[in-house]
């Protein structure tokens, strides 16, 4: 059996094609086009034609890449560059109208659980209590559990494009007040999920996302081109040193360090103080990076419970309706 998942963030859209017969998704192919819609949209704005054309054309491109692999119409979902504008809807029906698929958007909490469970996987029952934290461009989940889905999950607005747009947009490098208007920032809105995790106490504490991999990268851990079973750990002491050299360089300089890449330079600083500042309050003095997030909990789910539990997320309306004529969309 061979499937697919289409992840539609703020900067690309990424396609992993799986070989399921073994109940692993093992990888057969990704392909990824960019959007950079982070680029075009403030955080929490509504999205304009030209930005509706760039996604649709990447989820046309994506669902005829997954046919020609065999693995069907995509699992498409959308993260909270589209979750969180007020014209969603009709940008999902402006996209389903042109290219006959159905983006997702999943609740910030129910991201935290895939990632959850995409993170268990990997890292198995040894792991035991095990809290999970993920920084995307415009939130960070946060889930705590001791089986296989968690027993708590959170999503807070902290993403670092986000929290870049909001506090260090002004400046390149921002200012000492800057930063610590963000860091004041992410204290009181993880002060009551850092006080249940510490109550919780984990074993095991695991970062996933593109961020945290590239500041366990800066921060010394091995670069991904020796591939996903190398061991990589990223100690609250090295993000913190990862943290105040990014502090010190504009964004252009940031892009020339280890592990930092051109596109997300500029968000880097605004991730590394979000991670440090959650492991800090959290009493988390180390995490396991992890290959696994999202897309591989999502298709687990897929695997594990079959198609029907996707088919039920209808939260933003029936797709029987994709087919209809797009309602409005905001103009640039």
């Amino acid at each position: 059996m061979r499937v697919s998942v289409l992840d539609v963030g703020s900067r690309t859209a990424r396609l992993v094609v799986v070989d399921a017969d073994s109940g692993a998704p093992l990888p057969v192919h990704t392909a990824k086009w960019k959007l950079r819609l982070g680029e075009q949209v403030e955080p929490g704005g509504p999205l304009g034609e030209e930005s509706v054309e760039r996604l649709a054309h990447a989820v046309a491109s994506a669902a005829a890449t997954a046919d020609r692999w065999g693995a069907g119409r995509p699992l498409a979902f959308a993260t909270a560059v589209i979750r969180d504008a007020p014209n969603r809807q009709e940008v999902l029906r402006a996209v389903a109208a042109r290219t006959g698929v159905w983006l997702r958007t999943l609740p910030g909490e129910l991201e935290a659980e895939l990632t959850f469970l995409g993170a268990r996987r990997w890292l198995g029952w040894r792991a035991g209590p095990l809290v999970l934290m993920d920084i995307g461009g415009g939130s960070l989940e946060v889930a705590f559990g001791r089986g296989r889905l968690p027993d708590f999950a959170v999503s807070l607005p902290l993403g670092a494009h986000r929290l870049t747009h909001q506090y260090l947009a002004a400046e390149d490098p921002p200012s000492e007040q800057a930063l610590r208007d963000l860091r004041r920032q992410v204290r009181h809105q993880l002060r009551d999920v850092a006080a249940r995790i510490r109550w919780e106490g984990p074993r095991t504490a695991v970062a996933t996302s593109r961020t945290f991999q590239q500041l366990a990268r800066l921060a010394g851990e091995e670069p991904g081109r020796h591939g996903p079973f190398v061991d990589r750990t990223l100690r609250r002491s090295g993000l913190r040193e990862a943290r105040e050299r990014l502090a010190r360089l504009p964004a252009a300089e940031r892009a020339r360090l280890p592990g930092i890449s051109a596109p997300r330079a500029g968000q880097s600083l605004a991730g590394a103080v979000v991670g440090h500042t959650a492991m800090k309050l959290m009493g988390v003095k180390a995490a396991a990076v992890c290959p696994w997030a999202l897309r591989e909990g999502i298709l687990l789910r897929h695997i594990e419970d079959g198609p029907q539990w996707w088919d039920e997320l209808a939260e933003d309306g029936d797709p029987v309706g994709a087919g209809k004529a797009p309602l409005r969309v905001a103009t640039s």
